[in-house]
């Protein structure tokens, strides 16, 4: 089988979309090299991943850190294709400045695509990029709809001194750059924009868009400002569209990964309807909220991807079941 589909890497094999991603690879018969930060002290479990099946035979684990480029190049070494999922997130970000972590992250993602060029068997990457990387302009709110020709403003988020400001501003000019870059040393690059990423997760920790997507369940209202109107996509069609770029030669440069949008009111009224069992916050709990919002979120247009011949599979009520019936597996809810 492996002659047949060849060897891939997916760099950052512990988060969930690309656990996901191993594991959908492993079922259609690619052997993958994966990606994970060093851990000296072998604390981290890794079995949600060593025990996929097919993973005794088709999966190696490297470890590899962003900070230093060169550690990619074993994993890389003999691969036909390369899945950069891995990126630095807020959560990295303490202690160091903005300029730091925005630097470190470009040149980590330059070094892999310049050891991609250097392995001769790299025929195309793939990388994940983020709706980060479009959503915010001064025109963005005048818009109804976004499609892969717009870009990030970095002065406008820089503005607006969110905690996550550095990480917008290091998805967007990472890939602006990881384009160019590859533009310029002939390079077969394509991006992928993904919307907010719910359902199943085989990773052991709950991923933060499950724990934002689902904050009316777990009763968190620190994060009902992030649903106003937000754009989903469930992970397996995200992974899908990630392998079906890699591939189709005939693709090319940016492509959102979006299936559908919903607001905080409808998605109040979906949860209580279909999720009895959960208290959900009432329309009048949240008015003041909606109220309060001036923004209406743009939807984000998978038209470019739809029209090379990429099918989305899932809905919300697929997004959600996905998701909360495996928080109930794993003890979140």
């Amino acid at each position: 089988m492996e002659e047949e589909k060849g060897r891939v890497c997916v760099t950052g094999a512990t988060g969930y979309v690309a656990s996901w991603l191993i594991m959908t690879l492993l079922r259609r018969g690619y052997s993958v090299h994966a990606t994970v930060r060093s851990d000296p002290e072998k604390k981290r479990d890794m079995s949600f991943l060593t025990s996929l099946p097919e993973a005794s035979k088709k999966l190696k684990i490297f470890h590899s850190d962003l900070n230093d480029p060169n550690t990619f190049e074993a994993p890389i070494k003999g691969c036909v294709g390369v899945f950069h999922v891995a990126t630095p997130t807020p959560a990295h970000f303490e202690n160091e400045p903005d300029e730091v972590v925005i630097k470190k992250t470009i040149d980590g993602t330059i070094g892999i695509l310049k050891l991609c060029l250097e392995s001769k068997t790299v025929k195309r990457v793939v990388y994940t990029s983020s709706t980060a990387a479009i959503d915010f302009s001064e025109k963005s709110g005048d818009v109804m709809v976004m499609d892969e020709s717009f870009w990030s403003d970095v002065d406008y988020i820089k503005k607006l001194k969110s905690f996550a400001s550095s990480y917008w501003v290091s998805k967007t000019l990472t890939e602006k750059t990881a384009l160019e870059f590859s533009e310029r040393n002939g390079l077969d690059l394509v991006t992928v924009i993904p919307s907010y990423v719910v359902g199943p997760f085989i990773c052991p920790n709950l991923p933060a868009s499950l724990e934002v997507a689902l904050s009316m369940i777990l009763g968190k209202p620190e994060f009902y400002n992030m649903l106003l109107n937000v754009n989903m996509v469930h992970v397996d069609d995200l992974v899908r569209a990630h392998i079906f770029l890699l591939e189709n030669p005939n693709t090319k440069g940016r492509y959102i990964c979006s299936s559908d949008i919903i607001s905080i009111a409808d998605l109040a009224n979906f949860l209580s309807a279909k999720y009895p069992e959960f208290t959900i916050p009432t329309i009048e709990s949240l008015q003041d909220l909606i109220d309060g919002s001036h923004r209406k979120a743009p939807i984000l247009s998978s038209k470019k991807l739809k029209d090379s011949g990429f099918q989305f599979k899932y809905g919300i009520d697929e997004i959600f079941d996905g998701a909360i019936q495996c928080c109930k597996e794993k003890g979140y809810l």
